[in-house]
């Protein structure tokens, strides 16, 4: 007996439950919502979560307890009217990044994160999972609180979450989010992507990684002496990253960098409420068309003409339409649409009745559209929207409109396009077998490779040595300029010789004549 208690006793703490410091602060829901059923499936597997976001749970689930941080909210409005008119390239980056080292020191300012996390009498914890939106100085916890770290990236990896681990991120091929698309089979479109990436590079180096840095002194004092914030910053044990290869272009990864894309899609489908079940069922052999515009993009401040290019579009069609709208009156709605604030999205893409889903392109809708095998029309408006949507088109899925631009006939035809044309409904359905076919479901994976990292104490033998190499090393900038210089001098060498050749050559010529002259 007296072994059996002691071997319990050394078991690693995970498998009696761990404590797990989730930081998700995010304004954006789809940030939280894509880890909440990861976070829940850990706290039903005995784990204690602390939860720091901005949208505490209604109802309390067992082992999640949520530290409240709804001062993010307070400038989130300030996004979407950016967005509303094109920037350049180097004022959205200003823009995005001194928003996150706002955002992250609202975060550190809170008071509950400070009572239960930065003070001297914080529990002890054995893991830090957190969203990877450029809240860096947020990396410093893993140090404060000796634990190891998991990241998770909700719209998929980009050139900053590729440096925390090392990847590689080749650019003459991979789409960065942006809001612009660049075709990388043409020159044009591949030097256009190269100036981007090197001005949202440039503007993060040079312009705020010392404001990160100093917020990271400035919370965080004691570690801060300790270890850097580029060293804490890419100590990464995982990344979890919502993406898959039938999602986006292939892509490669190091070994700490798992894909979970779809970990958020519930793979039963829950009924749907009697009315709404009763009004897509009345649609008959048309069936149904779900429109949806996400949650940060409000369909109730579309533009007066916006609104009534819709409403007339989807009058003079014979299939009924489910539109998200956060009034509870829409004027001039037609019988043939149904509104709501909310609906149950993924129930509804599961539904067979529905043949169209006219989506504002987030990664989240775009996975679960192509997980239930449903067309889309893609009307983006910021970020990785336009990328999502542009790979949706090239494989055949869907196509795209501009929401601004758009005129009634140009949507009209589209969704008739959409309806009629079975290649799109075809290619959807093969592409949602692709996507399903897998060895282990998303959610099950990011479970697996969570016990790994616990298991391990951090899985540091999975780390690449890249992560910790500056840009010139990484690159091999230095040895490509020993080449460089030794061919220069080379060629200086070679070019001093030939200039002192001629010169004797000139030099002899000249003394023969001279002879000649004599001697005639």
């Amino acid at each position: 007996m007296r072994w059996i208690f002691l071997l319990v006793c050394l078991q690693p703490r995970y498998l009696r439950g761990a404590r797990i410091l989730a930081l998700f602060p995010i304004p954006s829901p789809s940030h939280y919502f894509f880890a909440l059923p990861y976070l829940k499936s850990l706290a039903s597997e005995g784990h204690e979560i602390i939860s720091v976001n901005p949208y505490p749970l209604k109802e309390p689930i067992k082992n999640i307890y949520d530290i409240p941080v709804p001062e993010v909210f307070e400038n989130f409005n300030e996004i979407l009217e950016f967005v509303k008119t094109p920037k350049t390239t180097w004022q959205s980056s200003d823009f995005i990044n001194e928003y996150t080292l706002n955002l992250t020191k609202s975060v550190l300012n809170n008071e509950g994160v400070r009572r239960e996390l930065l003070s001297p009498k914080s529990p002890r914890f054995d893991l830090i999972i957190m969203d990877l939106w450029r809240i860096d100085a947020l990396c410093g916890l893993a140090a404060f609180l000796e634990v190891p770290i998991i990241g998770m990236a909700p719209y998929g990896t980009d050139w900053k979450i590729d440096e925390l681990v090392g990847n590689i991120s080749p650019i003459s091929y991979l789409q960065s989010p942006s809001s612009h698309f660049h075709n990388l089979e043409t020159y044009g479109g591949r030097l256009s992507h190269f100036v981007e990436r090197s001005i949202t590079w440039i503007n993060y180096k040079w312009r705020h990684v010392e404001k990160q840095k100093a917020l990271y002194k400035k919370y965080l004092p004691n570690i801060a002496n300790k270890h850097t914030l580029a060293e804490t910053s890419r100590n990464f044990a995982l990344v979890l990253v919502n993406q898959h290869f039938t999602l986006a272009p292939p892509r490669p990864y190091v070994p700490n960098m798992i894909e979970v894309g779809g970990m958020h899609v519930d793979p039963d489908p829950k009924p749907l409420p009697k009315e709404l079940e009763a009004f897509i069922q009345g649609a008959g052999d048309a069936g149904v068309i779900y429109f949806s515009l996400g949650t940060n993009v409000k369909s109730k401040s579309l533009s007066e003409d916006r609104r009534k290019l819709m409403l007339n579009t989807f009058s003079h069609l014979p299939q009924r339409v489910l539109w998200k709208f956060e009034n509870g009156q829409l004027p001039g709605k037609p019988p043939n649409v149904f509104i709501s604030k909310w609906f149950p999205q993924q129930d509804i893409l599961a539904h067979p009745q529905v043949r169209l889903f006219i989506t504002h392109g987030g990664l989240l809708s775009t996975i679960e559209s192509i997980h239930h095998g449903k067309p889309m029309l893609g009307l983006p408006c910021f970020f990785d929207q336009f990328r999502n949507m542009e790979h949706v088109q090239r494989m055949g899925l869907g196509l795209i409109l501009n929401l601004k631009e758009m005129a009634a006939e140009d949507f009209n035809s589209t969704i008739v396009r959409l309806l009629t044309e079975k290649s799109f409904e075809v290619m959807a359905k093969i592409t949602g077998a692709r996507y399903r076919d897998k060895p282990m479901k998303p959610l099950e994976t990011a479970i697996w490779w969570t016990h790994y990292v616990l298991r391990h104490n951090g899985a540091a033998h999975m780390r690449v040595a890249g992560r910790e190499l500056d840009f010139f090393i990484y690159h091999s900038l230095d040895v490509l300029a020993t080449f460089f210089l030794a061919f220069f001098v080379t060629l200086t060498i070679f070019a001093f010789c030939m200039i002192k050749a001629l010169r004797k050559c000139y030099q002899f010529k000249n003394e023969t004549n001279i002879l000649k002259k004599k001697f005639v």
